[in-house]
């Protein structure tokens, strides 16, 4: 057995002796203790080799690993208005400008950037709390998530600057993608693109994701109802993710990404038709028959697994002769140059209006609430009766308003003595 080899420590750390305080050693310091003791030294001795107090010594070596290092806590100038400054960033979210201000003039001398690293700090689980993603995946032809985004601005043949559009839609359980690129983002246009996205795929999901687009989406309680009517006619539920958290549609939202960088860049386009030509090339050839990193497998591979409601099994929808309308004040909506009456409760709402064989229709929320003949000329106002009965009724109707009210209390009067008393007095 070969001897044990005298530890020659470099002990610069050890010069500085202890001053009585118990302070924590670091790792390197309390390795060199072990050492030591390994070899044989008495707590004596390593303590007259390091410096150390005989107790630190001791206490180092029962020690099964050493001590996390903390850094010497110090008094700040700021550290008697931590709490302040908390309960202000909750209560209201007060900048740390507004917050120092308010400090000042309770006896804070510090700097306002003391400040910020506090609300920084405060800030902070918010923020990340914002971020936290839950990925989940659906099973098969349950979802389809759905972007448009902007490509940029290019000019035509013409010399005219127009904007490009992509359209992405990826189907969630196999990632298999198709993109078309357009030159205009209405509600027509993006449903002619889930239609040929459709026939790309060979069918549709059960459901469809989507950002708060107003194609989609008009307000937080408001569907689009050109394009709800367009969903129901192939039976899909259409959902869009919470405010300001577009994670929830993650697979889209980078593949977005990746059509920009893999396809888009470094290439050259004659026109949109060409762009659309290369688009469906660069499917067939790289995005849709590479080795997805989360599957494991080819997205080609788990088409025919993705158990779509297949194509054929439901008449194609016609998109031509629709429009939504706003109804106004009068129980009105214009089609084609033309008035037509609807049931005067629908007045202010978003309506869908379609025509077919000469046949006006309206629907509010997915409800057929009138049907009119179609004028065969413009200019004309065409009513129902009894929307102009329902009319009438409600124009006469008082509705009923809250009236601003207020509470003033003042105190009891004080009793006061007549004049004449104090000249009594006086005489």
């Amino acid at each position: 057995m070969s001897p044990i080899r005298l530890l020659q420590p470099s002990i610069s750390w050890f010069q500085k002796l202890e001053s009585g305080e118990k302070r924590l050693l670091k790792t390197e310091e309390w390795m060199d203790l072990k050492v030591l003791a390994a070899q044989g030294h008495s707590i004596r001795t390593i303590a007259q080799m390091t410096g150390l107090s005989r107790n630190t010594v001791r206490r180092a070596l029962r020690e099964p690993a050493p001590q996390p290092f903390r850094v010497p806590e110090r008094r700040s100038k700021v550290d008697q208005f931590r709490d302040y400054i908390r309960n202000r960033y909750q209560e209201c979210a007060l900048s740390a400008v507004r917050i120092t201000e308010e400090i000042r003039a309770m006896g804070y001398s510090g700097s306002v950037d003391t400040v910020r690293r506090i609300v920084r700090t405060l800030r902070e689980p918010a923020r990340l709390q914002e971020k936290l993603t839950v990925r989940f995946e659906t099973p098969p032809g349950h979802q389809a998530q759905v972007d448009w985004a902007s490509v940029g601005r290019f000019k035509n043949q013409e010399g005219k600057i127009v904007p490009i559009y992509v359209f992405v839609m990826v189907l969630g359980f196999s990632r298999h993608m198709y993109i078309e690129f357009t030159t205009s983002m209405k509600a027509a246009v993006l449903i002619s693109c889930h239609l040929r996205a459709f026939s790309y795929f060979g069918g549709w999901p059960q459901t469809l994701l989507f950002d708060n687009m107003k194609q989609v989406k008009l307000g937080p309680e408001e569907w689009n109802p050109l394009f709800i009517d367009f969903a129901s006619h192939y039976g899909m539920a259409v959902r869009t993710h919470r405010v300001r958290r577009p994670r929830t549609k993650g697979k889209v939202e980078r593949m977005v990404d990746y059509v920009k960088d893999s396809f888009l860049n470094g290439r050259s386009f004659v026109d949109v038709d060409d762009l659309n030509a290369q688009g469906l090339d660069w499917l067939a050839r790289v995005a849709n028959v590479r080795l997805h990193a989360t599957t494991g497998r080819r997205p080609v591979d788990l088409l025919e697994s993705e158990n779509l409601t297949r194509a054929g099994t439901t008449a194609p929808y016609r998109i031509t002769e629709r429009a939504i309308r706003k109804v106004d004040a009068e129980g009105f909506v214009r089609w084609r140059g033309s008035r037509y009456s609807v049931p005067p409760a629908e007045s202010g709402r978003v309506v869908l209006i379609s025509q077919g064989d000469h046949k006006i229709t309206i629907k509010s929320k997915d409800l057929i609430v009138a049907e009119h003949v179609a004028s065969n000329r413009r200019g004309a106002t065409v009513t129902m009766e009894e929307h102009v009965a329902q009319l009438w009724k409600l124009s006469l109707e008082k509705p009923a308003r809250p009236t601003r009210r207020w509470d003033v209390t003042f105190e009891p009067a004080v009793a006061q003595a007549p004049l004449g008393s104090y000249e009594e007095v006086i005489q």
